[in-house]
């Protein structure tokens, strides 16, 4: 089945991936810092799940920015 949504979850993923490590997180320390595995976080990354907003908005307070800087796409 194809995901209508899956560029967007690749650019949420590729946002993640970019504020984590200019906050000089591995996926280990932010996945601990939110409360979710690490492989959890690295699915995030890579577009394979969709992303609850609860866990979008723990993801922007661990990394100290605001959440839309998650949603703007490139």
């Amino acid at each position: 089945m194809d995901d209508k949504n899956l560029q967007y979850k690749r650019e949420l993923g590729l946002n993640i991936k970019h504020y984590r490590l200019k906050s000089n997180y591995t996926q280990e320390q932010l996945a601990e810092k939110i409360g979710i595995g690490p492989k959890h976080l690295s699915r995030l990354e890579t577009a394979k799940i969709g992303i609850s907003l609860d866990t979008l908005f723990d993801i922007a307070d661990a990394l100290e920015i605001e959440p839309y800087l998650l949603l703007k796409f490139r």
